[in-house]
């Protein structure tokens, strides 16, 4: 463990930093087009999916900027224990990585949530912003409703890489494909689950504000979707007459490097 932590520190280190920036930068487009006071949210028109497609728009900014720069690409471009869950699975990544890279997260994503709160966190409490949290609808059914969702939109989503990945003609779009879909999602799906798909992100707004109700779905629908969604790509590509008509190449990182297995211990910065 130690080696293998004194070779990899930098990716786990990128995978913190990444996290804690999008916590940060996905915060900031919520107050920008949620706030009352915000100019650009008086300037949108009053219907709350009006408001909800800004959010989506900005936050698509963030994780395309996050996973295209190349220091982000190094790490896999993972930010999300889910999706780190996922390519475990699939066996481009250790087991202990993949343990590293979920502390590193969880740490980054309560660190994003700290220096929101430092910076505004007066903004934060506004009803309309609830400090960031991802809750279940309080009504009878809200909670099943929450786990049902978040668990078909993460294995939309893990979906959605491994195609991109594995196809030579999409690779490269791979990070606009998936901040494309988080827009969509931010834009319909939010009232249902508060549209976490990330479960360090998820625990790092609920420690800042005290408020834990409902955090276990978002602890085990999104990993449990991205683990299945891989258990039956895996499957199916594994499939005799699959081989046959679909071989495909190996899968590639999110940001679009192609190392054999992530983290790349040879990164081309």
């Amino acid at each position: 463990m130690l080696p293998r932590a004194r070779q990899h520190w930098p990716y786990y280190l990128t995978e913190g930093v990444s996290l804690a920036c999008f916590v940060v930068g996905s915060g900031l487009a919520t107050l920008l087009a949620t706030h009352p006071a915000s100019p650009v949210a008086r300037a949108l028109p009053a219907h709350p999916l009006a408001h909800r497609a800004a959010v989506g728009l900005l936050v698509a900014g963030v994780i395309s900027a996050l996973a295209y720069n190349p220091w982000g690409q190094r790490s896999g471009a993972h930010f999300n224990p889910a999706v780190t869950l996922g390519f475990w699975q699939l066996g481009r990544i250790s087991g202990a990585d993949a343990g590293a890279y979920l502390l590193a997260q969880v740490a980054g994503a309560a660190a994003g949530a700290a220096l929101l709160h430092l910076a505004v966190g007066r903004w934060l409490a506004h009803p309309a912003i609830h400090h960031l949290l991802t809750q279940p609808k309080p009504e009878p059914g809200g909670t099943a409703l929450a786990w049902g969702a978040e668990f078909v939109i993460t294995g939309g989503l893990m979906l959605v890489l491994l195609v991109a990945l594995h196809s030579p003609a999409l690779q490269k779009a791979t990070g606009a494909l998936v901040a494309a879909l988080l827009a969509v999602y931010i834009t319909l799906e939010a009232p249902l689950s508060g549209m976490s798909l990330n479960p360090a992100r998820s625990l790092g707004t609920a420690l800042l504000a005290g408020e834990f109700r409902g955090l276990w779905v978002y602890w085990t629908a999104p990993p449990l979707a991205a683990w299945l969604a891989v258990v039956g790509w895996k499957w199916r590509r594994g499939h005799p007459l699959a081989r046959a008509l679909r071989p495909g190449p190996g899968p590639v990182s999110f940001g679009g490097t192609t190392p054999p297995h992530y983290p790349d211990p040879n990164p081309k910065a």
